[in-house]
């Protein structure tokens, strides 16, 4: 019996292993389309959130992973810390430097890949990332990299949708009319405490993660869907990808989710959107 089922396992064909530069590189172009700042703007209160949750102090160095237009990236610098913003869609930091100067905030910006942070071991006291590195294909690369800059002793703060959340329903949604790539882990999966556990608890003290809301308040369901296939490069490229009846249909069934979703009891959209808070001690 055994030499049968050593056989078998044997003849078994190896699961394709996802090309990750593939992935990557189809995700850059999806999140330099349209203008992720137009939907990152309305999310700065999870910014604000995270580093309260992170107790940050004056005169720490912070590093923003993924950032965007720099939520998180301002509201530490509104905390008085020296802060470096990182994404690797230039044309966003430039729209996080724009937000910086109007505010009169200071703060370093470089254009850095997630999974290759361009700086030394333990260079930073405070790391995080707002629903922005939870996007990286080799998420155990990304999650190794924001350890190895952060220093022993400091904090690594995440705000990452969870699968069964809003924006979690919308991925799926989306899977269902273009199929992600063969292989590729689900972004949600940073939304998940055994996730997490799987990624950092090797090197933490202790792992704090707690879910939170994120309201979506648009003007109708109609036109939530409508702004986003307009600026948000995910759900843009997902409709680009669909002729005429599959974008009707796309269209139609997120219309649908986010009538699910609505609490607002009128023709407007409030959409709970819950996502995990996540500090991280870092051992």
């Amino acid at each position: 019996m055994d030499t049968v089922i050593t056989s078998s396992t044997q003849d078994r064909p190896a699961a394709a292993q996802p090309d990750l530069a593939a992935i990557k590189a189809r995700q850059q172009l999806a999140w330099s389309s349209g203008d992720y700042a137009r939907i990152g703007t309305t999310l700065q209160i999870v910014g604000e959130s995270l580093c309260e949750a992170l107790d940050l102090r004056p005169g720490e160095k912070v590093l923003d992973v993924a950032a965007g237009n720099g939520n998180a990236s301002l509201a530490a610098a509104r905390r008085w810390c020296d802060v470096v913003a990182t994404d690797y869609v230039p044309a966003l930091l430039e729209r996080a430097r724009a937000r910086a100067a109007a505010d009169g905030l200071e703060l370093s910006f470089q254009e850095a890949d997630a999974e290759a942070l361009p700086f030394a071991d333990a260079r930073f006291d405070v790391v995080v990332s707002t629903f922005g590195v939870m996007f990286t294909p080799d998420q155990d690369r990304a999650a190794a990299e924001m350890l190895r800059v952060c220093r022993p002793g400091g904090r690594i703060g995440l705000a990452n949708w969870t699968p069964d959340g809003f924006i979690g329903q919308l991925f799926k949604t989306i899977g269902r009319h273009v199929p992600p790539a063969a292989g590729a882990r689900s972004p949600a999966l940073w939304g998940t405490p055994a996730r997490i556990a799987e990624m950092f608890e090797a090197q933490a003290s202790s792992i704090q993660a707690a879910p939170r809301q994120f309201v979506f308040r648009y003007p109708s369901p109609q036109h939530w869907v409508d702004y986003f296939r307009t600026w948000y490069g995910p759900v843009l490229k997902a409709f680009a990808a669909l002729d005429g009846p599959a974008q009707e249909a796309l269209g139609k069934d997120l219309v649908e989710l986010a009538g699910k979703f609505n609490r607002s009891g009128d023709h407007t959209m409030v959409v709970p959107g819950e996502y995990l808070e996540i500090v991280i001690a870092r051992r």
